[in-house]
């Protein structure tokens, strides 16, 4: 059993502080993996703050996580000690149902493990990446490709799979007009993805503020939301719209920008609910959806589709005693464009 350095967190109003938590003995197929970047996700702090319902404290939080492998257990086969391994939003699933079968891990119909604020199949809380070490059965880690550095691989764990997913499930690439709503953690990626997968990508956020960043990313257009101009002359543009906002907008006003058999797909999970007026979506057979994560199989493909194509998020790397000041900033939108805690200053 490893003690492993962490920060965790007492409750929703309380401030993070140093802790040692457990990890447990290797099992057969378990991969013991020495974290060295982690991450940190607007969904850490919605369930930190316990925006997303009842939460069982103490909270190491952490889904993007980037390290090496120290130790295997005595029957694994897929990695050996000394790679550089990933792990992402969920650390098992039942492995049984159709979903599971299908290699669709995140929609597992026993509901999917997470990598922290759950349990597992032990009965143990499982605690996430703020910390040194983390245990993980091999079918939950992904390999990071050589040219992708750690620190820059573990936002793709999260950021980078949330927006890959929908992206290529509904076929973003040549001839297609996609859409990005909000240019943050999230945003960005999806702007860098989309491009690289040959679609036609136009940004719209709040204010024109991270204009020339985004252009750089790829984005052929950009416009902001706040002037209501943008909506009508955007009016029934976009084949596919992905929204990374986690906070309450007019999603009818989204989707009037929808064209014929358009999809606004939300991946930004906002504690409030979204109103839809079923005549935003009647008129032009258009489609309001929702994506999570991927599953492993395309965790790992987004990589290397990143690896090929030198994708990377744009990172501002932190010590440990910085988390509570960059859970700030996050709210206030005050980063570019996704925060990293250096897990050697745990």
């Amino acid at each position: 059993m490893v003690i492993a350095k962490a920060r965790a967190v007492d409750g929703p109003d309380k401030l993070f502080r140093k802790a040692e938590i457990q990890r447990r003995d290797l099992d057969s197929h378990d991969v013991l993996i020495e974290i060295k970047y982690a991450g940190i996700c607007h969904s850490d702090i919605h369930t930190a703050h316990g925006e997303w319902g009842e939460v069982n404290y103490p909270l190491v939080p952490g889904h993007e996580i980037a390290g090496i492998v120290t130790d295997i257990g005595s029957e694994v086969t897929k990695y050996k000690v000394g790679e550089r391994v990933g792990v992402g939003c969920m650390v098992d699933s039942c492995g049984e149902c159709e979903n599971c079968r299908q290699g669709e891990e995140q929609y597992c119909l026993e509901g999917n493990v997470p990598t922290y604020a759950g349990v597992d199949k032990y009965g143990e809380p499982t605690q996430g990446g703020y910390s040194t070490h983390i245990v993980v059965t091999e079918d939950f880690v992904v390999s990071i490709p050589e040219n992708i550095s750690l620190d820059e691989a573990a936002p793709l764990l999260c950021a980078g799979i949330t927006t890959y997913s929908p992206l290529n499930h509904w076929n973003a690439g040549p001839g297609k007009k996609v859409a990005v709503v909000g240019m943050g953690g999230l945003g960005h990626m999806a702007v860098k993805i989309a491009h690289a997968m040959g679609a036609e990508v136009t940004v719209l956020s709040q204010t024109l503020s991270k204009r020339e960043d985004g252009l750089q990313f790829g984005a052929n257009d950009y416009y902001a939301t706040s002037d209501p101009a943008t909506f009508d002359k955007l009016a029934g543009t976009f084949d596919l719209i992905i929204n990374t906002v986690s906070a309450k907008i007019d999603m009818n006003a989204y989707l009037s920008l929808l064209t014929l058999d358009g999809t606004l797909v939300n991946v930004g999970a906002p504690a409030e609910p979204l109103a839809v007026n079923v005549f935003s979506l009647i008129g032009h057979r258009r489609s309001f959806a929702g994506s999570m994560i991927g599953g492993i199989r395309e965790t790992q493909e987004m990589l290397n589709f990143c690896a090929k194509h030198n994708i990377a998020p744009k990172i501002e790397i932190i010590s440990a005693d910085k988390i509570d000041e960059a859970y700030e900033r996050v709210l206030a939108s005050d980063v570019k464009y996704r925060f990293v805690i250096d897990v050697s200053t745990m």
